[in-house]
């Protein structure tokens, strides 16, 4: 199972190249079950790249196995708009849909935006209004209420926007199964526009005066990794460039839509989607732009937070992301709406003192549901099958996504988490690579199991009668099984390569930053650190480890492992046993400069 061990002592080599021949050590079981491996990679287009580039070897091996080409790597280490961005055009109605907004804004036309309650539904509003407000153009937004309206636009949020008296309206991140409500809008006299991007299963809503979807069965624009704020920011590309080809911008100044960019890449983050071709592209651009100031409401959100620049992918995911999707989750997402519009630096300061409040509560709010779920689960050995299911009684609905995702980490198995109301569920599942959990809830919907659900390969929602919860366990069990079997026999932990305790450096870090943005499909380097004892283990912050690492030969390094206590990790680095350890070189916030430490995702016991 494991190839021999290659001991690391006091002649280890530097940073370079020669760890491309270091085979992974002989260890015991990891303990999260996972089978480590190299990761693979082509030698020669890794040594074609460095010589391209200039760029260190490990880098170069690193681009390599994530599918970067010779001829390219210059380009993807320095991301560019101006080579680098898609003609807005190549997006299926794209230039249908940009030239009525044009037309609108000419016209002097009130106009509405249907949103979503969560980060990117509420980034792709918020887009929409600041391009909207730059050109003095009527925008009025409607944002759902969670728990009260649910997903998706309805008739009466339709008619409450043209009571108002827009006569466009434009859904993002939502509208693309919105049939009813949309054809019900169309003969009120709305011309309706979704701006949307998840899986379709058929033609778009009859309604509709266009459906810009990267997702739509027919389109061809090979887009797919675009969020709803990525569709957004596409979009206020194409309209823009529809202005300026009407002579709009003749005797007034034109919108910087890059002004847009770090909410974009917020969404896209948020979403989790792949970080690959334009997905990356504006996530890099996002960050340099955040980095320079940024969205104000974003700014003194990151300030309230502690955020340090420069900002990660990681920071945008795990920092400002949860405290925007606080609002929609135990509040309103008008609030975080709110804070990424406004003008007044008081009215910023106060909601992002609001939304930081609001995130700790969730966080209480989450904890309880997540401890009384292991306690249903464990109970009924619930995760020892393919699926795992969890419902209970007066679950919040906006902790079930949060809670899905980590007991999907927890168990290994697709996870769906399950609230009930009043004999009603609302559900939110979460998968495992290789087991398509949309299309799963698709089927069940389609056979009649759920009231309503939808969804994406790696994550779904769904609504569900009380009584009908048993019924589509059984069917998911028997549905999902082979996939399940098949995906956790390649359950494997990709190591990038065996390194010296002396590697982690923050030259390091700041070479392996160069490959980010990361995320699905450009996963974050791991890498693995052999014969390592923990010499020290101290609990920080909530539930996580800090930790002093020493080599046979004396080599320290600082290690901290998060969401460990309690956990089988960090019972096993509690042992103070010699272990081999997985985890990612990251700066060290806490003591700054350049200043690194490991953050352990597995470990396993030394057998050499």
């Amino acid at each position: 199972m494991s190839e021999p061990l290659m001991r690391i002592g006091a002649a280890a080599p530097p940073v370079d190249a020669s760890f491309a021949d270091l085979a992974l050590p002989a260890m015991g079981r990891p303990v999260s079950g996972r089978r480590w491996v190299l990761r693979g990679y082509s030698a020669t287009t890794a040594a074609a790249i460095a010589e391209e580039t200039g760029c260190a070897p490990l880098l170069a091996r690193l681009l390599a196995a994530r599918g970067v080409k010779a001829g390219e790597a210059r380009d993807y280490l320095n991301p560019s708009l101006r080579k680098g961005l898609p003609d807005p055009s190549v997006l299926a109605d794209m230039d249908v849909a940009a030239a009525r907004i044009g037309q609108a804004i000419i016209n002097g036309e009130r106009c509405g935006v249907f949103g979503d309650y969560d980060v990117d539904g509420t980034c792709a509003a918020a887009i929409l209004k600041g391009y909207f407000s730059a050109l003095d153009a009527p925008l009025d937004v409607y944002l759902p209420d969670r728990i009260l309206e649910g997903y998706g636009p309805s008739i009466a949020a339709f008619r409450a926007l043209k009571d108002g008296g827009a006569r466009l309206v434009m859904t993002v991140d939502c509208g693309a199964a919105a049939h009813e409500a949309i054809g019900a809008a169309a003969k009120d006299g709305l011309s309706v526009i979704v701006l949307d991007h998840h899986q379709m299963d058929g033609p778009p809503p009859a309604g509709a005066f266009a459906t810009v979807n990267p997702n739509r069965p027919d389109d061809r624009s090979s887009l797919k990794t675009l969020s709803a704020a990525g569709v957004a920011f596409m979009t206020v590309v194409a309209v823009n460039r529809a202005l300026r080809a009407a002579g709009f911008f003749a005797t007034r100044s034109e919108p910087d839509v890059r002004r847009f960019l770090d909410l974009a890449a917020l969404g896209l983050v948020c979403d989790v989607m792949p970080m690959t071709g334009v997905a990356r592209l504006l996530t890099a651009q996002g960050l340099r732009a955040l980095n320079a100031g940024g969205n104000p409401g974003l700014a003194a959100l990151g300030a309230r937070a502690g955020l340090k620049a420069p900002a990660t992918s990681y920071d945008l995911g795990f920092l400002l992301g949860p405290r925007i999707n606080a609002a929609g989750r135990i509040g309103h997402a008008r609030l975080a709406f709110d804070l990424l519009t406004t003008d007044d630096p008081a009215r910023r300061a106060m909601l992002a003192e609001k939304l930081h409040v609001m995130n700790a509560e969730r966080q209480e709010v989450e904890s309880a549901v997540l401890r009384e779920a292991i306690r249903v689960i464990d109970g009924s050995r619930g995760g020892e099958g393919p699926v795992v299911v969890a419902a209970g009684e007066g679950w919040h609905p906006g902790v079930i996504g949060i809670v899905a995702g980590r007991l999907k980490d927890r168990y290994e198995r697709p996870t769906f988490v399950i609230g009930i109301e009043n004999g009603v569920g609302k559900g939110s599942a979460r998968s495992i690579a290789g087991v398509d959990i949309g299309a799963l809830v698709r089927r069940a919907r389609d056979e009649g199991l759920l009231i309503a659900g939808g969804g994406h390969a790696m994550a779904a929602g769904l609504t569900i009668a009380a009584e009908a919860i048993p019924a589509f366990t059984a069917y998911l069990t028997e549905a999902c099984r082979e996939a399940v079997d098949r995906a956790l026999l390649t359950w494997v932990r990709d190591i990038d390569a065996l390194i010296a305790p002396t590697a982690v450096s923050g030259a390091m870090a700041g070479m392996i930053a160069q490959a980010g943005p990361f995320g699905p499909e450009n996963p974050e380097p791991v890498f693995a650190i052999a014969s390592m004892r923990v010499e020290r283990a101290k609990p920080v912050g909530t539930g996580h480890l800090a930790c002093e690492l020493a080599s046979a030969v004396g080599e320290r390094v600082r290690a901290i492992a998060f969401r460990a206590i309690g956990e089988p990790l960090g019972d096993l680095l509690a042992t103070k046993s010699r272990l081999h350890l997985a985890g990612r070189v990251k700066p060290d916030d806490w003591r700054g400069g350049d200043a690194a430490q490991f953050h352990i995702v597995d470990a396993a016991e030394d057998v050499g």
